[in-house]
């Protein structure tokens, strides 16, 4: 028991000394009251919830701070939301890679060309081509979704350390999932492909050993 309580000292000590004011907490509590106010960003807009009522939703940050009050939203969390969704929420690199798998199950739709009765397989070019797009693809949304992660995770922990416990912040984990669903997708049908290329060429070789 004495140990345990010794830990506990320590533990208290080191906690204080590392706050220049401890007394920010409060302080900060104190400002905040009883506010309540929820918001969640989005690629295109912010939603806030001041209440716990009905929800309220737009692209604009500025008409959001006009139906709010003071009171409700004392640390300017709609302007950190504002802040947070320009500097990086980002969604246009998934835009482009969205545009890029649409192209490659357009290509993806030709297969098997039947252009002659010897002609069984997808074409080696359109192939290689829909490998490429695939690929790039991929990369866009590996970069989009691990840059937002790590940086939303920081961001938010910054946030809720700067409020002293008066913020709470947290990250989607829907839109997590969503995003590396959507790679690790992208990444078997850039799997598919390769395997369908290689296999073509082992195919030709054979058919050529086999002339000669």
């Amino acid at each position: 028991m004495p140990l345990i309580e010794v830990r506990r000292i320590i533990r208290l000590r080191l906690t204080f000394e590392t706050q220049v004011d401890p007394e920010a907490a409060r302080a900060i509590g104190n400002i905040v009251a009883n506010a309540m106010l929820e918001a969640r960003v989005g690629y295109f807009g912010i939603c806030i919830n001041p209440d716990g009522g009905s929800w309220l939703c737009s692209g604009n940050a500025s008409s959001l701070a006009a139906q709010v009050s003071v009171d409700q939203d004392p640390l300017n969390l709609i302007w950190v939301s504002d802040t947070f969704r320009d500097s990086i929420v980002f969604p246009y690199l998934l835009i482009v890679a969205i545009l890029l798998a649409t192209i490659v199950l357009v290509m993806l739709a030709t297969f098997p060309t039947y252009n002659s009765e010897e002609e069984r397989m997808p074409s080696r070019f359109v192939s290689q081509i829909a490998l490429a797009i695939i690929f790039i693809s991929a990369i866009f949304v590996l970069v989009s979704v691990l840059w937002q992660h790590t940086a939303s995770i920081a961001a938010a922990t910054i946030a809720e350390n700067l409020g002293n416990g008066s913020i709470q912040t947290g990250v989607g984990v829907t839109a997590l999932v969503l995003g590396w669903f959507g790679f690790a997708l992208l990444i078997l049908v850039t799997i598919g492909l390769l395997v369908m290329i290689l296999s073509r060429n082992l195919v030709d070789k054979q058919i050529v050993d086999d002339d000669e």
